[in-house]
């Protein structure tokens, strides 16, 4: 995969002109341009995100395989329920 960074600021220069025909002129063509271009940068920038997400875990995972968690403690009951608000009077 290419660069991320420069794959997003790619795609936000490619975008520069609609943005300037849609804001400043109207266009409602560029906004459609516009639209499509944030959709695709927004799922860009989820998979970067998703990737960096990925990175962290897998070097947790292998900076300690032995050393694992100990198994989380049993959650407390729930508490009681409330009792029911006294009927009010007529």
């Amino acid at each position: 995969m290419a660069n991320p960074f420069k794959t997003l600021k790619d795609l936000i220069h490619s975008l520069e002109d609609d943005f300037d025909k849609s804001y400043d002129k109207n266009n409602s063509a560029a906004g459609t341009r516009v639209r499509k271009g944030m959709q695709e940068l927004k799922n860009h920038a989820q998979a970067i995100r998703l990737e960096v997400q990925n990175m962290k875990n897998d070097a947790k995972a292998g900076a300690a395989p032995a050393a694992k968690k100990a198994a989380p403690a049993a959650k407390k009951a729930a508490p009681a329920a409330k009792k029911a608000a006294p009927a009010k009077k007529k």
